[in-house]
């Protein structure tokens, strides 16, 4: 008998060729999942190895940035093959950094997005909100016609005060600001469920920490990598369970992930 449910993993890397470096297969192989996307894989094509690209039983999908190098990229790896991929939403600004895989896969559209962080300038702040306003209009979209959505990656915003270990301190730093916090209040009115939030209303757990400070040993962290599904998803009961995997290593973001029912 196989299970009755696809296993859906998102995680920050952080730099595939360090983590690579670290236990990343062994981690990979232990999640045993059918759908695995990555955000800041941080390599152009041509560093794309076999290694990477090949892990045995997935395919696997790639989107680069191409104005900097080192910088943003995403991928995808699938024991289920789609029925078809985009990458982008078609606006340069944001499909040239490489930021969007869009997978469907029938039953459901899959999305894997590296949302861009803020904290650089003021500039990147308006693209980032830009970005969330540009990317949930291009998605509404499909949302309006009944498609079955899921959005996973690192949205860089930890919405509420239990998505973050001193919201007090943070308040006025980039991932945390109100006119950010609006946006997911805005995504969640607009009928996209945190899958997490949805099942574990009260449950305290982080998905990143800072490098610096012993965060981690400290457990000093933020909720800011997300599954969000259209309300269908959970009208229908599809949702089995959501996680958050603090026993994986190697990047400074741990991997989230859904159980959904086929």
């Amino acid at each position: 008998m196989g299970k009755n449910y696809i296993k859906m993993i998102s995680w920050n890397v952080n730099g595939i060729r360090a983590v690579m470096n670290k236990d990343f297969m062994e981690s990979f192989i232990r999640m045993d999942a059918d759908i695995v996307a990555i955000q800041e894989t941080k390599i152009q094509e041509p560093q794309l190895t076999d290694k990477m690209k090949n892990i045995e039983g997935y395919e696997s999908y790639w989107s680069f940035s191409t104005v900097k190098k080192g910088y943003s990229g995403i991928g995808v790896y699938t024991r289920i093959k789609p029925q078809n991929v985009k990458y982008g939403m078609g606006i340069s600004k944001y499909d040239n950094e490489g930021r969007i895989i869009e997978m469907d896969f029938k039953d459901f559209i899959f999305f894997n997005i590296y949302f861009p962080n803020g904290q650089m300038s003021e500039e990147r702040l308006q693209y980032k909100l830009d970005f969330y306003r540009d990317f949930f209009e291009y998605i509404d979209a499909y949302k309006h016609k009944g498609k079955c959505l899921i959005i996973a990656g690192d949205y860089n915003t930890a919405h509420n005060e239990i998505d973050l270990k001193n919201p007090k301190a943070n308040e006025k730093r980039s991932g945390f600001l109100r006119i950010e916090r609006d946006w997911m209040d805005r995504i969640v009115n607009n009928g996209y469920v945190d899958t997490f939030r949805y099942l574990y209303p009260d449950t305290v757990k982080y998905s990143w920490w800072t490098y610096r400070f012993n965060a981690r040993a400290n457990n000093t962290g933020w909720r800011i990598d997300y599954f969000f599904v259209t309300q269908n998803i959970i009208d229908k009961g599809l949702i089995r369970e959501a996680f958050i995997d603090n026993n994986i290593y190697g990047s400074d973001h741990c991997p989230v992930g859904i159980d959904v029912k086929i």
